[in-house]
């Protein structure tokens, strides 16, 4: 279809001076100027796009019947309604390339594009009109009796995935980050995935950024916040901008992102018997952790039998007191300490065995209790919730993990024996999914790999186990959002498992950095003093970079000089050899010279005296007039000494 301003151009300049179309190139087609009625050509668009829906809907329906046919031919091969099909078959084929073609040879103004036939083959032949709600795909139609497709294949591997969780696991791949040689006691991630905080029996807490990190997988900082104790816990806030830093003393600091110090809880009085009425902790702390709500709340316990909240705005005094209590009303040592998913309930894991939960909101007497949780005497090293918030997952000292219902807290649902632990924070976590827990177990120097194991929650069977290395595996951790797995060891190693595939960022962003080169300038160069209140007079000018100054340096000839080498021998070149120009180096040279001399001095004096009488010079003309005959002395003969006393011979 023409454009109707191009040809009226064209009539305007054709119609009136043909010469001036002959030299413009217009009269060269052959064609006059053709008027065109715009109602027109609406109402027969109109009318074309009427009459090719209505045949694209009859194709459709003649394919769905051929399809049909198709199918139950295939079913019925034998049957003698095969070749009446595939006659009709052929039948309805000749209507639908007869309509192809009438369209093909329709009027100039209909709208071009592609042709019937393609167009309800891009369709698909199990589709139907635009009046249902199915999606139309695109492509050429699939084979009869082909069923199988992409989605198909989809719909495959997640049921495949939800019937074996093992493949839910992310440990196809593994980096290894070297905290020191102690144990790896605590491990910490921010929400987002974006950094690690790890702290051991060292004193050290170390931070590692991963979008940060390159291949050498090195920490950025690294800082001892309670000096010379052990660090137990570490754990982010639910907005992850402060990190809590539980150790082996009792006062439990709170660091921001960047490890400088935000507030440190306050000691109490270790004097005063009922410890509700101290400000804070009087003895060694042993776990701490997070409101998972509320983000200026945390909670600590310790070995003063008390489980304390506090609240990061007011370090002059805790915020509420929780006091385990045994059978006999004792008071009891708590080992660790969480909160409940809602946080509505605190859990403690004590000393004589008992797991005891108290309302947050109450807490003189427990809502959930047993005592017979673990063997007495054991140090309960972990508990942590679901994220449905109804199962209750403790790893006890006595080498059992057990998950229980806190709706019928009496008696676990499940338990698993023989896994060893040796440390009083020896961790257990579930997955993403709810559906998987996993803990590690403890060995001997020597003794084999520690190990992570992970449970089916439901049967509580093995599913899967992890060979970590050849020292306990003390923490774990299985991020959420990253869908990594985090291990911390014996031997002071921080692992971090991840799959490319299920994986999100963390450790594959490291992974694929190449490690950055150390350039030497960088190291050579001082640091620059900056004095920005200064006088103008006095301000120097800011380096830019190292990079422009070093280049700067190499242009000029005095600061990119070689170095003379140093001079051997007397010297050249008008220098000086590396001895004799200074008194202390000439010293130094003839320091060992032996110039004794063993000569008789007589005998050194006459050796001048031919000389002294030939030319007389200062001697002989003093005594020229006194003594003109120069008298020397007689050499006496040495006498014999041994006839001599022994208080007359000379004493050597």
């Amino acid at each position: 279809m023409e454009a109707p301003g191009a040809a009226g151009d064209a009539a305007t300049l054709a119609g009136p001076d043909p010469e001036l179309a002959a030299t413009m190139g217009f009269s060269g087609f052959g064609k006059k100027a053709r008027t065109f009625d715009l109602d027109a050509m609406f109402e027969q668009t109109r009318r074309t796009a009427v009459e090719r829906s209505r045949k694209i809907l009859e194709a459709r329906e003649r394919e769905k019947e051929d399809q049909a046919e198709k199918e139950f031919r295939c079913l019925q091969p034998d049957s003698p309604a095969s070749a009446s099909s595939a006659i009709g078959a052929e039948s309805t084929l000749t209507p639908r390339d007869a309509a192809c073609s009438e369209s093909e040879d329709s009027s100039d103004e209909e709208l071009t594009g592609p042709s019937v036939q393609s167009q309800t083959s891009a369709r698909g032949q199990n589709e139907d009109t635009d009046d249902d709600d199915d999606e139309e795909f695109i492509g050429p139609p699939l084979p009869p009796g082909f069923k199988d497709s992409d989605d198909d294949h989809d719909d495959d591997d997640i049921q495949e995935e939800d019937n074996n969780p093992v493949k839910k696991i992310p440990d196809s791949h593994e980096i290894t980050l070297q905290h020191g040689t102690k144990t790896v006691s605590a491990l910490g991630l921010d929400p987002s995935g974006a950094r690690l905080v790890t702290g051991g029996y060292d004193y050290d807490v170390k931070f590692w950024d991963f979008a940060g990190m390159d291949a050498s997988l090195q920490a950025f900082r690294s800082l001892q916040p309670c000096e010379c104790h052990q660090i137990k816990s570490l754990q982010y806030s639910s907005t992850g901008d402060v990190i809590l830093v539980v150790s082996g003393n009792s006062q439990a600091k709170v660091l921001d992102r960047d490890g400088f110090p935000v507030m440190e809880c306050i000691k109490g009085d270790q004097y005063i018997v009922d410890m509700t009425n101290t400000k804070g902790h009087t003895a060694m702390l042993n776990s701490g952790c997070w409101h998972p709500k509320v983000k200026e709340e945390f909670l600590t316990c310790s070995n003063d039998g008390t489980v304390r909240t506090w609240d990061v705005n007011n370090e002059k005094k805790h915020k509420g007191v929780f006091k385990p209590r045994s059978v006999q009303g004792k008071r009891v040592i708590p080992t660790t300490c969480t909160y409940s998913r809602d946080g509505k309930l605190i859990a403690a894991g004590c000393q004589d065995g008992s797991i005891q939960i108290w309302d947050k909101n109450m807490s003189v007497h427990t809502k959930f209790h047993c005592r017979q949780a673990h063997a007495p005497g054991t140090d309960t090293s972990c508990l942590t919730f679901s994220y449905d918030g109804t199962a209750l997952a403790s790893r006890g000292g006595d080498d059992t993990l057990k998950i229980w219902d806190i709706r019928q807290f009496k008696k676990p649902l499940n338990s698993a024996e023989r896994l060893s632990s040796f440390f009083p924070m020896t961790d257990c976590c579930f997955s993403p999914d709810d559906k998987i827990l996993v803990t590690g177990t403890s060995v001997k120097k020597g003794g084999g790999c520690g190990k992570l194991f992970f449970f089916d929650r439901e049967t509580f069977q093995k599913l899967y186990e992890i060979d970590v290395t050849n020292a306990s595996v003390v923490r774990c951790l299985w991020h959420p959002k990253l869908n990594q797995i985090m291990v911390g060891t014996g031997n002071g190693l921080a692992k971090v498992y991840y799959d490319p595939i299920k994986s999100q960022r963390g450790a594959k962003l490291c992974v694929v950095k190449t490690k950055r080169k150390e350039r030497q300038a960088e190291t050579l160069t001082q640091d620059y003093i900056i004095t920005p209140h200064a006088l103008p007079m006095f301000r120097e000018p800011r380096q830019r970079s190292t990079r422009k100054q070093l280049e700067k340096d190499r242009l000029d000839p005095l600061k990119s000089h070689k170095p003379e080498p140093p001079v051997a021998g007397p010297g050249r070149g008008g220098r000086v050899g590396t001895h004799g120009g200074t008194l202390s180096s000439y010293i130094v040279k003839n320091i060992a010279l032996d110039k004794t001399d063993d000569s008789n001095p007589r005998e050194a004096i006459l050796r001048h005296a031919k000389e002294a009488e030939e030319n007389p010079y200062w001697v002989a003309p003093a005594y020229a007039k006194t003594q003109p005959k120069t008298v020397f002395a007689e050499v006496e003969q040495e006498e014999d000494e041994t006839d001599k006393p022994e208080w007359k011979k000379r004493k050597i």
